[in-house]
C-alpha cells in the first residue's frame, strides 16, 4: 500500500499515543475526526496498521537482561525450521535470518545473565545448531518504537514521525 503524507502523520500520531481520539489526531494533521477514522479503517484493512497494543517496559515484568545471539546452523536448515524451534522459547522476543556467516539472529530477554545462559544452552542443543555467538546488551543507545521513523517514499531516507 502506498502511504501519503497524511497517512504517515496519522500513523506517527497513533504510534506516539494510540489512545488519543480521532478528533485529537485530526487537529494535529489537519483533518476532521471522521476523515481520520476513514483513513485509520483503510490503513487497518490494507494491513498497514496491524493492531493496537500497550507498550510495557520489559523491566516491569522482570526481564532486565537482554542479549543478541547469532545461530550457526548445519547444512541447509530452513528458516521455517529455525522459526518453529525458537518460537518455543518465551525468552526469544525476536528472530530473523541475516546476511553474513550466521544463519539467524535472536533477540533474547531474560531475568538475569544466568537465565540468558540457560536459554542459550537450550537453543544450542537444538539438533540443527552447530554453534552460537552471543552478546549481552549493556545499555540501549537508541530505542525507538516501530513506526516513529517512517521511510520517505520519494528517496528512501527516513522521516521522523
Amino acid at each position: 500500500m502506498e502511504l501519503d503524507r497524511l497517512d504517515r502523520d496519522i500513523i506517527a500520531a497513533l504510534v506516539e499515543d494510540a489512545r488519543q481520539t480521532y478528533a485529537e489526531i485530526g487537529q494535529e494533521v489537519g483533518l476532521s475526526a471522521s476523515a481520520v477514522k476513514r483513513r485509520v479503517d483503510r490503513l487497518r484493512e490494507s494491513g498497514a496498521i496491524t493492531g493496537f497494543s500497550a507498550m510495557v517496559a520489559p523491566a516491569a515484568l522482570g526481564w532486565t537482561t537482554e542479549a543478541y545471539v547469532e545461530l550457526f546452523c548445519q547444512g541447509k536448515t530452513k528458516p521455517s525450521d529455525i522459526a518453529l524451534a525458537v518460537a518455543r522459547y518465551p525468552e526469544v522476543v525476536g528472530a530473523a535470518t541475516i546476511t553474513g556467516e550466521a544463519d539467524a539472529l535472536l533477540h533474547i530477554r531474560a531475568t538475569d545473565v544466568r537465565h540468558v545462559e540457560r536459554v542459550i544452552e537450550r537453543i544450542a542443543a537444538e539438533p540443527f545448531v552447530v554453534r552460537t555467538k552471543s552478546a549481552i546488551v549493556l545499555s540501549r543507545l537508541v530505542d525507538s518504537p516501530p513506526g516513529t521513523t517512517l521511510p520517505d517514499a520519494r528517496n528512501g531516507s527516513h522521516v521522523p514521525g
